[in-house]
């Protein structure tokens, strides 16, 4: 009985230990990103509230390559886990066959990879479904317009795939009896900046395009539209923006009555779930493939609840 007891105490204390001190890396795409940093804080703020866990966090800058590269360096220095937000998620593959070929649990997170229907054991993706964010949006863009008029639409980085879903929402949605009478004027990307935002905003403008509506891939984008017409001297309330993520520079836009729409996507809360995953697969714990975090639209009538949650 004795002998009992003491096996039962030495398989509790090694399953412990087994948890007391594990080590995540974590390579995001890019560190100077707004929403990236909301995700990646919430990321290390959960980790500081588990026992034993520790991160390595590493900024890829936007280089396929060093991301690549800092994959190799995680399993070198044998990790537990790795999460990955992808600077290009056309580049998975070769990510997901190293941690695969070392028998270390992978996580995506926030940027679907190009391989998601092809993941390997001990692989996941956590994120919010691109299929609602542009859906949200350019539904109230729509609403706002009445069902008629002229919109410019201003695409992420086209190696992302969450760029190229919410334009591909965009036009499904335009495409509805509700909102066929909204014509695309111009398409480009901007790359996600703010800046980059602004001078496409400010070409167009010089060139005399006329829209009454931006439907941008994200606040980023959106804020420097914002700032060229503004610039140029158009009245905010003249034109509908619309944008992705709710940041905190959007909602204080959304507040100065220059945003009139974005979507929520829980940054905080897929760091928080990416990390969940990674451990649980660390574990020996199963996970679904696909983590879906929901997107909740955000307008002037209930901006209140997301000011407090940022």
């Amino acid at each position: 009985m004795k002998k009992m007891i003491m096996g039962a105490a030495l398989a509790v204390m090694m399953s412990t230990a087994a948890h007391a001190a594990e080590t995540v890396g974590v390579s995001m795409a890019l560190f100077d990103d707004n929403f990236l940093t909301v995700l990646r804080n919430g990321m290390q703020d959960y980790a500081k509230t588990l026992d034993g866990v520790t991160l390595q966090v590493e900024d890829a800058q936007n280089d396929v390559a060093k991301q690549q590269s800092q994959i190799q360096n995680f399993i070198a220095a044998g990790v537990n886990a790795i999460i990955v937000n992808p600077v290009d998620t056309d580049a998975t593959a070769a990510m997901s066959k190293l941690a695969a070929d070392a028998g270390i649990p992978l996580v995506y997170v926030n940027r679907e990879p190009s391989n998601i229907d092809s993941l390997p054991e001990k692989q996941a993706f956590v994120a919010s479904n691109e299929a609602e964010s542009g859906t949200l949006e350019t539904q109230e863009v729509c609403k706002l317009l009445g069902g008629k008029g002229k919109a410019v639409v201003m695409m992420g980085e086209l190696s992302n795939q969450a760029a190229r879903m919410r334009t591909k929402d965009v036009h499904d949605v335009l495409a509805t009896d509700a909102c066929k009478g909204i014509e695309i004027v111009e398409e480009q990307t901007a790359n996600w900046s703010r800046t980059q935002g602004a001078d496409l905003v400010t070409n167009w403008l010089s060139a005399g395009l006329e829209f009454d509506a931006v439907i941008a891939n994200n606040d980023e984008m959106a804020i420097g539209a914002i700032q060229a017409l503004k610039a140029s001297g158009r009245s905010m309330d003249s034109v509908v923006i619309g944008g992705v993520d709710a940041t905190q520079d959007a909602l204080a836009s959304m507040a100065e009555g220059d945003l009139d729409v974005t979507v929520f996507q829980n940054a905080a809360g897929q760091g928080k779930g990416s990390l969940d995953a990674a451990l649980k697969l660390a574990r020996g714990e199963t996970v679904d493939k696909k983590v879906y975090i929901p997107f909740e639209l955000v307008t002037p009538a209930n901006l209140k609840d997301y000011q407090a949650k940022n």
